[in-house]
């Protein structure tokens, strides 16, 4: 037998050796030991089986979005080159009764878009720093975009992406908001929930058939913490975390800029 093969027989022949002595030391032979009890497997129950299944949604939330925003010029079909201001202040103008006059809901947005502008006092502008991203998977950046609901703790928080020319508004929420992130195809809203110790964690994600950013996911998150005041608004709708500030964060990978938003 060549050299070569004689040492790895004998090589061999001492690790069965060494196995064998470490097998008789612990007095372990190598065959199958019980586990215990398990706990017996059960499946789903489906209760009511006779309920006839419903056809229609109990509820419209209005989840679902897909507008064409007017007024708002898309530069070269580059949603980096549209005036984040102008988006909102198009948002104010196409609802007018939630912006303007005294008994208007978020009046005071309204108000402080004049601080927007040159010249103006940029904490006070509630339009947030808009970020980029692209959640279609097409190869071009969205726009998330965020502006304060004022008065009041309310962020709205909104996805714009470019369709034949135009600015087209692909998801819309307004809500208390803890923190605001973008992962993949998705934007994900945290909020402060008013059950001790949760927080509502809420995913949107884009659909390529109805073209459009779905919810996704909805559930409650156990943070340990202490119960904090309700967010949800009668408007379905979360949002971002504000800042100390007074502005709400948007996180990712996007890049941000935009003339007047803060």
């Amino acid at each position: 037998m060549p050299r070569s093969r004689r040492s790895r027989a004998a090589l061999a022949v001492l690790a069965v050796a060494g196995l064998l002595a470490t097998a008789t030391a612990c007095g372990d032979t190598g065959e199958l030991r019980g586990a215990g009890a398990t706990p017996t497997a059960n499946g789903p129950v489906r209760l009511w089986p006779s309920l006839p299944p419903a056809s229609t949604p109990a509820f419209d939330i209005d989840e679902v979005k897909h507008e064409a925003v007017k007024g708002v010029a898309v530069p070269g079909d580059d949603i980096h080159r549209v005036d984040p201001v102008a988006v909102v202040r198009a948002e104010i103008a196409a609802h007018p009764k939630d912006y303007r006059g005294a008994k208007a809901q978020y009046r005071e947005t309204a108000a402080r878009m004049a601080d927007c502008g040159a010249g103006g006092e940029r904490s006070r502008c509630p339009v947030l720093t808009p970020y980029y991203r692209d959640l279609t998977g097409d190869g071009h950046d969205e726009l998330a975009l965020g502006f304060r609901l004022l008065p009041g703790p309310l962020t709205a928080v909104r996805v714009y992406t470019v369709e034949k020319h135009r600015l087209v508004l692909v998801m819309s929420w307004d809500d208390a908001v803890s923190a605001v992130e973008l992962a993949g195809q998705s934007l994900i809203i945290r909020s402060p929930s008013d059950v001790a110790g949760y927080d509502y964690r809420l995913q949107w994600t884009w659909d390529p058939d109805q073209k459009t950013m779905l919810l996704t996911h909805d559930e409650m998150l156990r943070t340990g913490g202490p119960s904090r005041v309700p967010s949800r608004s009668p408007s379905p709708s979360p949002s971002p975390s504000p800042s100390p500030s007074g502005s709400a964060g948007v996180s990712g990978s996007a890049s941000s800029s935009a003339s007047g938003a803060q």
